[in-house]
């Protein structure tokens, strides 16, 4: 009997937890992954993606983040350095992290497109069990995910 392929994986995996604003937190990671020449794909529903392009351009002057929703035409997909919304690109896994908003895993068979992914998790219960599920799975896959405590970084204690 044929085993099914295993899908690819992302080579790292890092869960930002306790987030008291999950989109103040998400926008300021995006700043600087776009300082940093990153090219990124955040996944979230429709109404969260709509607040994060609000937010990135809502930016002070001379702090310009280029972005666009998963919607826009192809060629401008294909000229964004930032990607905001509920599809899951078919990009190059050497170029891409994907920064997950939402509150499910992302595809299993198609996450391995990413070469890096970034869970953000608030504080709220909900959004946290949700969460252990996904690190869960992701060990299960064989992926041992980063923990970066906002709390802990935020008070000054080391992470």
């Amino acid at each position: 009997m044929a085993q099914e392929p295993t899908p690819e994986l992302p080579a790292e995996v890092a869960f930002h937890f306790n987030a008291v604003d999950k989109l103040q937190h998400a926008v300021r990671l995006l700043r600087k992954a776009y300082a940093k020449g990153a090219r990124l794909h955040v996944l979230a529903d429709a109404e969260l993606s709509n607040r994060v392009d609000t937010e990135l351009w809502q930016s002070v002057p001379g702090d310009f983040v280029p972005h666009c929703l998963d919607k826009a035409p192809v060629s401008v997909l294909a000229r964004s350095p930032i990607v905001i919304g509920p599809t899951v690109l078919e990009v190059e896994p050497a170029v891409a992290v994907l920064v997950n908003l939402g509150d499910r895993l992302p595809d299993p068979e198609r996450i391995g497109r990413y070469r890096r992914v970034i869970e953000v998790v608030s504080t709220s219960v909900q959004d946290r069990e949700q969460a252990r599920s996904r690190w869960r799975w992701y060990l299960s896959s064989g992926i041992e995910p980063i923990r970066h405590d906002l709390a802990a970084s935020a008070s000054g204690a080391p992470g």
